[in-house]
């Protein structure tokens, strides 16, 4: 039970990241916010595992991790593109609810690990609510080139949990994120650096990138990675559905945003599903 809760727990910091970008000041390009947040989540761990000395450079595990920090990377330059072109509410349906079928086939075509029903049932169920939960404000607008883009992203973050899995056979967890991060903020400092620097320095916007780069990415993703060293991928992914869920109940509850009640049929979907999964893999195993 313990590795769902710190899926769960991760996916729910994950869902802070919306509302914490309120605070922040206007005209800071996501590209810029997803750079600052990777380096101060990896740089902060980078300088924990050096101090630890848990850092083995020498007999380290670089292909998974280059693996990783490439699939993170660009799952989030497809998924702000993605929004750009079609977007919040189709962008955000197209690449969650992709992201669980696409680890689902990752995990059965090149691991051998066959879906089972209990992960089948929970995903359809919390797709379905997904579905029902964002496209709600009557936004129709479905560019073909938005949704392709959205079903890269959605490939890409079933990639780099594959790939974590797989890196966390190798590494510990501390030392992984902290690689993994590190990368990832020097593979988007071009497109971060479009913004300049100076904005991270206004003090409106220090504690909400503290905030994103310790809790939704280091605290989170090693809760993540804790989780996924006990649990399969593909689970991980649907269970990473809490995020959007987390998102849209904050948006309710602490902006005072309005949900309707086809949305609150897919909170209630979504919710099911997460609960499916995480008790009715815990009654097999």
């Amino acid at each position: 039970m313990l590795p769902y809760i710190f899926v769960l727990i991760a996916a729910v910091l994950w869902g802070t990241t919306g509302t914490t970008r309120m605070y922040l000041q206007e005209g800071i390009s996501s590209f810029a916010i997803a750079g600052v947040r990777s380096a101060i989540g990896g740089g902060l761990l980078l300088i924990i595992v050096i101090i630890l000395g848990k850092l083995k450079v020498r007999h380290w595990s670089w292909r998974w991790t280059f693996l990783a920090a490439i699939s993170i990377a660009l799952f989030q330059g497809l998924f702000f593109t993605s929004i750009r072109y079609s977007g919040v509410a189709i962008g955000t349906v197209v690449t969650i609810g992709s992201a669980p079928v696409f680890s689902g086939v990752i995990e059965w075509l090149f691991f051998k690990a066959r879906p089972t029903r209990v992960w089948i049932i929970a995903t359809i169920l919390a797709i379905i609510g997904c579905l029902l939960l964002f496209v709600h404000s009557g936004e129709a607008k479905v560019e073909p080139l938005g949704v392709l883009v959205a079903l890269g992203a959605g490939a890409m973050f079933a990639t780099y949990t594959n790939v974590s899995k797989e890196l966390m056979k190798r590494e510990e967890t501390l030392p992984a994120v902290a690689m993994t991060f590190t990368l990832c903020a020097i593979l988007l400092a071009p497109l971060a650096s479009m913004d300049g620097v100076s904005w991270v320095t206004v003090p409106q916007n220090i504690a909400p990138m503290l905030f994103m780069g310790i809790a939704t990415t280091s605290v989170a993703y090693v809760l993540f990675l804790n989780g996924l060293q006990k649990i399969n991928a593909s689970s991980a992914v649907t269970l990473s559905l809490a995020e959007p869920l987390t998102a849209a109940l904050l948006g309710v509850f602490w902006l005072g945003e309005y949900l309707s009640f086809t949305s609150w049929i897919g909170v209630f979907l979504l919710l099911s599903g997460i609960v499916v999964l995480t008790l009715g893999s815990k009654a097999t195993d």
